[in-house]
């Protein structure tokens, strides 16, 4: 399973990496999972937004980033931008949208203090929040990292790094049979919303994040 890198990753993320898992007599099997480490950076991916839903509906929230020699850095040189108070922001649009969700006071202290941390590269900070969600949504992954760079055509078809995308079509869910609704904060006044941030399914779902994740 090949994966880019990604901040607050889509549930479709995180059925991915769960989907190689495999329970035996003995415990579990982690899944595989190569995350991208040899690309350039990309503007409007997953790299650096999230999708949540807050009081005023669906809403992206992202972070800045340096800009040294335009994009055309390895994406573990990227270095994150601090000089704009993002992360007090993005804190307090999280605990607006989910203050009132099931499990959102069990899991915040730890997550925010990932953000207050202030990882220097993209590549460090998505991937402390990556690994923050396979610990607590009870994901097994045996997480490694690309030693070179691979187009897609010679990737093969494991390789997921542009299917979960912002501007294209998601329909992991779906192909999985995992497209099912679980309880909202907001769902009165929109409705059920697929494939939001990870984070909204641990808020609401805390330890049955899981069951969500994989078939039974």
């Amino acid at each position: 399973m090949l994966l880019s890198i990604a901040y607050f990753p889509p549930i479709s993320y995180f059925v991915m990496m769960a989907k190689g898992m495999k329970f035996t007599a003995d415990g579990i099997i982690p899944s595989a999972v190569t995350l991208e480490a040899c690309e350039t950076y990309r503007k409007q991916t997953w790299r650096n937004r999230c999708r949540i839903c807050s009081a005023s509906g669906p809403e992206y929230l992202n972070f800045p980033i340096v800009h040294e020699n335009g994009h055309e850095l390895p994406i573990r040189e990227i270095k994150v931008d601090y000089s704009t108070p993002w992360v007090v922001r993005t804190q307090r649009t999280i605990s607006s949208a989910y203050d009132s969700s099931a499990y959102f006071a069990y899991y915040k202290d730890e997550l925010f203090s990932i953000l207050e941390s202030r990882p220097q590269t993209l590549f460090e900070l998505d991937l402390e929040i990556i690994r923050f969600f396979l610990r607590k949504t009870g994901v097994a992954a045996d997480i490694s990292f690309t030693t070179c760079y691979r187009f897609p055509q010679e990737a093969g078809p494991e390789d997921y790094r542009e299917a979960i995308h912002p501007k294209k079509p998601d329909f992991i869910l779906e192909q999985e049979g995992l497209l099912k609704p679980y309880f909202q904060v907001f769902a009165g006044k929109y409705g059920f919303i697929a494939n939001l941030s990870i984070m909204d399914l641990l808020f609401n779902e805390g330890p049955e994040s899981i069951l969500y994740l994989r078939k039974a």
